[in-house]
């Protein structure tokens, strides 16, 4: 849950900076514009969509993460879109941007880490590559173009943003997972350790060395 607040956080941050969009908020933004309601509507409608049409590809019941991906992240980037306000020089608007995708990259590798189930957009794409056996690139390449087509028709925000998300995520993800993976590792077995007496400092079957 903190993975999705700092992710939407870092979504919030890139669209405030309006030099452009990732390409699933340019869709929501599109929306927005043409039949009102908020992003994070749009981005709960959407995904709760998209969730449909991957359960009837795979017949299979999505992970309780891809519902609370959808739910929580767009109530936190409406909660940070009335915060945030665009900046007034253009200097500024880029370090919003940048900031805003490295923001982005950990909180997409911090809800990741747990492997408590991908995100409704990440659960449409297995379910396509499962039914089609195209390679993960392909398909995920397929559905930005096609989603960034719709959002950009709409009147959604294309700017040079959108490139560098489009070309630069990948490897800030690649950079981002590893380490908020080890940090949740660190976590949980802490997190074990703590719990099980017999994995503690002091063990039940630890004895006093009398006899």
């Amino acid at each position: 849950m903190v993975g999705l607040v700092i992710m939407s956080f870092g979504i919030s941050l890139m669209i405030k900076a309006e030099l452009g969009s990732a390409p699933w908020d340019v869709f929501h933004i599109g929306l927005t514009k043409q039949f009102g309601l908020t992003v994070g509507s749009w981005t709960i409608i959407s995904g709760f969509c998209i969730i449909a049409i991957a359960t009837l590809l795979t017949k299979e019941w999505p992970k309780l993460g891809a519902f609370v991906n959808m739910v929580l992240v767009g109530v936190f980037i409406d909660i940070f879109l009335f915060f945030l306000v665009t900046p007034s020089t253009l200097a500024f608007q880029i370090i919003m941007l940048v900031v805003g995708i490295i923001v982005m990259g950990y909180g997409m590798g911090l809800y990741l880490a747990p492997k408590c189930g991908a995100g409704p957009r990440d659960s449409l794409m297995l379910a396509i590559t499962e039914k089609t056996k195209w390679k993960v690139q392909w398909v995920r390449g397929a559905m930005e173009v096609v989603v960034l087509t719709i959002g950009y028709l709409l009147g959604g925000p294309v700017f040079i943003g959108t490139l560098i998300f489009c070309f630069g995520i990948g490897t800030i993800v690649g950079i981002t997972l590893p380490q908020c993976q080890t940090l949740v590792d660190y976590l949980l077995e802490r997190g074990e350790i703590h719990e099980d007496i017999n994995k503690g400092a002091v063990r039940a079957h630890h004895h006093d060395g009398l006899g």
